[in-house]
């Protein structure tokens, strides 16, 4: 069922099928030096499941995840995150690694008070890695009782651009009214890095990080084109304000030689980029310039190489003169930008096939919901013990 661009159900099989390919991958790459006992705030969805999957099938850690998602009845399938987390923890029992999930606001207070008690009486005390990677759209802040929305829009003025309805194939103008002081403020309060700070606050007062402990946060720049939407617009605002949060956390891990650290990742199809304009149509055409160049990666392959290459290679991180750890490097290589601009400029509704990948960008869309997966009977019946 999708709607306005949204899709409002689920496939129990097909998401179990996806997280058994995620694992595959992995698993296919070999061992990973890493981390062994690790959280991840944000663990059913994304870029956030894959961490917890390469985690665990690439390093063999145990892992803890915080995720908020809804569960299936006998009538009605549960969101996509939660058949992700009970596929991903069956297939971490039968691999002998000790996994657990709290389903929760992992804004408030209750669930990080939770998450000590399970790290202090089931994980021996301590984690190494901590992962963050909400990507909830409302935020109740635990210190006032407030609850903040964030706003998805530019900044400043009215914003028009090219963009693409990816369902239908059609190019057409698109115009986004500018964000309001108070939008701006929630977005920042939603999306910052207040929270992350929060989390790695109360571990550490109750010394629940070990010696050398790292925490990563995700985010995106993206090229000029998805500029005025995306990185001056209130998201944007909001991943300034993660970025520069890791350098208040470095003063405080410093105390256990630990590190925190803000990995930009490659442009994907999210929820959120189906629906923001500009941002699909930039996707697509992305999704085309990388296959054809043989660089195209889903979250699964970013995440095991991020980890691989840069966070658990032995060798120093890389990161950029910001400090950033950039794993969009092959989105933002000159040749591929310049590609995607030569597309960009030709694209019209007539010739959208040839320059834009909206066959990818749907697919990956529905294998979000666990549509599209191959290796699913879509047209089995789908059974209550599957759905609950």
């Amino acid at each position: 069922m999708i709607r306005n661009n949204i899709c409002l159900s689920s496939h129990p099989v097909g998401c179990s099928k996806d997280v058994e390919r995620q694992i595959a991958y992995v698993k296919s790459k070999g061992p990973i030096n890493g981390p062994k006992n690790v959280l991840v705030i944000g663990a059913s969805t994304g870029y956030g499941l894959a961490s917890r999957i390469t985690s665990a099938f690439g390093s063999g850690a145990s892992t803890l995840g915080v995720a908020f998602e809804k569960p299936g009845t006998e009538k009605s399938p549960g969101t996509a995150g939660y058949y992700n987390i009970r596929a991903f923890e069956t297939q971490a029992k039968a691999a002998g690694l000790w996994a657990k999930t709290l389903n929760g606001d992992a804004f408030s207070t209750d669930i990080k008070n939770q998450v000590m008690e399970i790290i202090k009486k089931e994980m021996g005390g301590k984690v190494d890695l901590v992962i963050y990677s909400l990507a909830s759209p409302v935020r109740t802040d635990p210190k006032d009782g407030v609850t903040y929305r964030s706003a998805l829009k530019p900044r400043g003025g009215v914003y028009t651009a090219k963009s693409v309805d990816p369902f239908k194939g059609e190019i057409k103008e698109s115009t986004i009214e500018p964000a309001t002081p108070e939008e701006e403020f929630a977005t920042v309060k939603v999306m910052g890095g207040e929270d992350w700070e929060l989390w790695i606050d109360a571990l550490m007062s109750e010394g629940l990080l070990s010696e050398g402990a790292q925490t990563v946060a995700y985010s995106y720049i993206g090229p000029e084109v998805t500029t005025p939407i995306y990185r001056e617009g209130t998201i944007g605002k909001a991943k300034e304000h993660l970025e520069k949060t890791v350098v208040s956390l470095d003063k405080k891990l410093a105390k256990l030689k630990g590190k925190s650290y803000v990995s930009v990742n490659k442009a994907l199809v999210t929820k959120a980029s189906s629906v923001i304009p500009v941002v699909s149509l930039y996707v697509s055409v992305l999704y085309k310039v990388m296959k054809e160049m043989g660089l195209h990666e889903g979250c699964i392959e970013q995440i095991d190489r991020l980890y691989r290459e840069r966070l658990f290679s032995g060798k120093p991180i890389a990161v950029d003169e910001k400090g950033l750890i950039r794993i969009d490097d092959w989105e933002m290589r000159p040749d591929v930008q310049a590609k995607v601009m030569t597309y960009w400029n030709q694209i019209t509704s007539e010739n959208v096939a040839q320059y834009a990948d909206l066959k990818g960008f749907e697919e990956d869309f529905l294998q979000l919901n666990g549509f599209a997966i191959t290796g699913v009977d879509y047209a089995a019946e789908v059974t209550s013990d599957q759905l609950v």
